[in-house]
Parts: C-alpha cells; sequence; structure tokens
C-alpha cells in the first residue's frame, strides 16, 4: 500500500513540477529547447526510476540509464541562461 502512495504523490509532484517551470519560463520569456534539456534529463531521472520500481527493472540498465542522464543533465547546464541579479 505504501509504495502506491508513494508513486502516486511522486507523480503529483512531477506534474507540478513541470507546470511551475513551464509557468517560469514563460513569464522569464525564455525560448528554446537548449536551455530546457537539464530540467528534461532530472525529469527523466524520475520517469526511468518510477518506472523501474513499477515494472521490477530495478537493475543494471535503470542505473545505466540513471547515471547517463545525470551527465547530459550537468552537460547542458552551460545553454541555461543566467540571471540579472
Amino acid at each position: 500500500m505504501i509504495p502506491i502512495i508513494l508513486s502516486i504523490i511522486l507523480i503529483i509532484a512531477l506534474v507540478f513540477s513541470i507546470s511551475t517551470v513551464v509557468r517560469k519560463r514563460k513569464k522569464a520569456g525564455i525560448t528554446g529547447i537548449k536551455s530546457a534539456l537539464t530540467s528534461i534529463c532530472f525529469y527523466l531521472i524520475a520517469v526511468t526510476n518510477l518506472l523501474a520500481y513499477w515494472f521490477d527493472f530495478m537493475g543494471l540498465m535503470s542505473w545505466s540509464i540513471t547515471v547517463i542522464l545525470l551527465i547530459l543533465g550537468s552537460f547542458f547546464t552551460k545553454y541555461m541562461s543566467m540571471s540579472e541579479k
């Protein structure tokens, strides 16, 4: 019962977080896919680990995908816009 509740909480948090990021990007006038790649990679990490847990696929493949997405997310931080503050 607890894994189901935690999965639902994660899905709700992901939806809320994605909508917040999209709203903030629109408000700041940030366009383009390159500046969003870091966020996309981090969201894909959460989705990958959730699917790995649901389908009992927690092994070398899910760890490899997670590490690759972490490396890609850190690489794409150079495309993120800098704040003026």
